[in-house]
């Protein structure tokens, strides 16, 4: 799955890209860096078992290890100290990274609820696109009834794309559900 992706990238994609933005060589084209998943746990304050849940939907979801984030510095208003454990990552690149958008575009986006497709705005100015995914139980690998509490996410998709013109086109041929 994840190399039909990477062959339709270097086939069929590069090639587009290339003639739309009358690039002179294939190295000027974008492409995909990595994916980064974010999911911050902030009940682990006070019950240090819902990050180990966490890390297990984080790797059920990835395929991947994920690294515990801790905070940089204490916050008294949150009952937070320095180096607390809160929350999970992980940073996908390679086989792992278009395995997992491959199922993110194609399985797991249609089973949101209402789902009308991504926004074109989340684009940061420099090509990269951040999306917000509200539950965890929208990914096929998590079983809904050893879910303890909905968690959300963040997935960063970091491209080498100049502009958000040109990260939003290479997305939109990978495939990615954009609002018409």
């Amino acid at each position: 799955m994840a190399a039909r992706m990477k062959d339709r990238f270097l086939n069929e994609i590069t090639p587009a890209l290339m003639q739309k933005f009358n690039y002179t060589t294939v190295m000027q084209v974008p492409k995909i860096e990595k994916v980064v998943i974010n999911m911050g746990v902030g009940e682990a304050v006070s019950n240090s078992k819902v990050l180990d849940t966490a890390v297990e939907d984080m790797r059920l979801i990835s395929g991947q290890k994920p690294v515990v984030t801790r905070s940089k510095k204490s916050i008294a208003g949150f009952k937070l100290r320095e180096n607390m454990p809160i929350g999970v990552k992980v940073t996908l690149r390679g086989e792992r990274m278009y395995y997992f958008l491959d199922k993110l575009f194609n399985v797991t986006l249609p089973r949101v609820r209402d789902f009308r497709g991504v926004s074109n705005k989340a684009f940061d100015g420099r090509g990269n696109y951040t999306l917000g995914l509200k539950e965890q139980l929208i990914f096929p690998e998590i079983e809904y009834d050893k879910v303890d509490k909905v968690r959300g996410m963040d997935v960063v998709i970091v491209t080498t794309a100049k502009s958000d013109e040109e990260a939003r086109e290479l997305l939109t041929q990978l495939g990615m559900p954009f609002t018409k």
